[in-house]
């Protein structure tokens, strides 16, 4: 039976918060967790997904990383769960225990097995997506990777897997090749079935909010997910002014989040969360490693030229999220 879940609006992939030591800090990552969910306008959480580090996560700390999300989140909106991992009975193992846990939905990421190839062999991608899916009941987003990456999943075999797998509901779009996006969003918008598409084109955002999306699910959310709102809000109610508007404050923090290497952009969020007080300290595990003293300058200034809030979100905001 196809799950009943819709997923729209912003949904932020959050980070993950560690001690001195890099170890998981329970308080800190809790501290950021709230501040997500009590952001008006979020409508989900996406927790063991690249913001989350989950590369450097043990299977147990996967585990205690969805258990902490699912109790600080209590309910308030649908927590997402990545699952991470290149063969497919392990990353069916990390599904099964994510429903097991109370997951509402899952992330499924590409095999990097992928990488050498797959797009002769479509039946791989298929047949990993597909096999998560007969694992569990829960809800289903594929993950779409970078054109320019060996792990993109072609429009085709993509569609093919959106209208075949039942429990497939929606698809994070970060093919980061406007072209492709639109192509996506046409084709996946002319099956007949119901199937969400989520910006996750950071870079270029409002143009993808014009083309078309049901929300945007990306790590970026974890630092302006207001932003975020006010955009998808702006673009939907037709207000593209306003929208621009929003973009230009924006801008100078995607442009810092995403310069090269591309790799420290999550780096570059930790550090944003600790320069605007949401979190303590940006510690990530290897092989990461923290940004020179230098970006950390560059990024406490478009932090503050975006006038992005610190602390928790205003209390007068939230008294008219509900």
């Amino acid at each position: 039976m196809r799950p009943e879940l819709v997923l729209k609006g912003v949904i932020p992939a959050n980070l993950i918060a560690f001690d001195s030591e890099l170890e998981i800090d329970e308080e800190n990552y809790r501290r950021h967790l709230r501040y997500l969910v009590d952001t008006p306008g979020v409508s989900g959480i996406t927790t063991n997904a690249h913001a989350s580090e989950v590369a450097t996560l043990t299977f147990e700390e996967q585990q205690r990383v969805l258990e902490m999300t699912l109790d600080e989140v209590a309910g308030a909106v649908p927590v997402v769960c990545g699952v991470y991992e290149d063969g497919t009975s392990k990353a069916a193992r990390i599904a099964k225990s994510a429903e097991r846990q109370g997951a509402d939905c899952l992330l499924v990421f590409p095999s990097t097995v992928y990488d050498f190839g797959h797009q002769l062999r479509p039946e791989m991608a298929y047949g990993h997506i597909a096999q998560v899916a007969e694992a569990v009941s829960l809800p289903i987003i594929v993950f779409v990777y970078p054109v320019a990456s060996g792990l993109h999943i072609p429009t085709d075999n993509l569609v093919r897997i959106c209208d075949e797998i039942d429990n497939v509901i929606a698809v994070k779009e970060w093919s980061n090749d406007i072209g492709v996006y639109e192509r996506n969003w046409r084709e996946i918008k002319a099956l007949d079935k119901e199937i969400s598409l989520l910006s996750s084109f950071s870079k270029s955002l409002l143009a993808s909010l014009c083309i078309g999306a049901d929300g945007i699910l990306s790590g970026h959310g974890s630092v302006i997910a207001d932003l975020h709102v006010e955009m998808f809000e702006a673009v939907n109610r037709g207000d593209l002014e306003g929208a621009r508007r929003v973009a230009d404050r924006a801008y100078p923090v995607v442009q810092a989040t995403y310069a090269e290497p591309f790799l420290d952009g999550h780096n570059r969020m930790k550090e944003a969360l600790a320069i605007l007080g949401r979190i303590d300290e940006a510690n990530v595990r290897p092989p990461l490693r923290r940004i020179p003293d230098a970006e950390r300058k560059k990024i406490r200034r478009v932090v503050a030229e975006a006038g992005l809030p610190s602390g928790q979100p205003d209390a007068a905001a939230l008294g008219s999220r509900g």
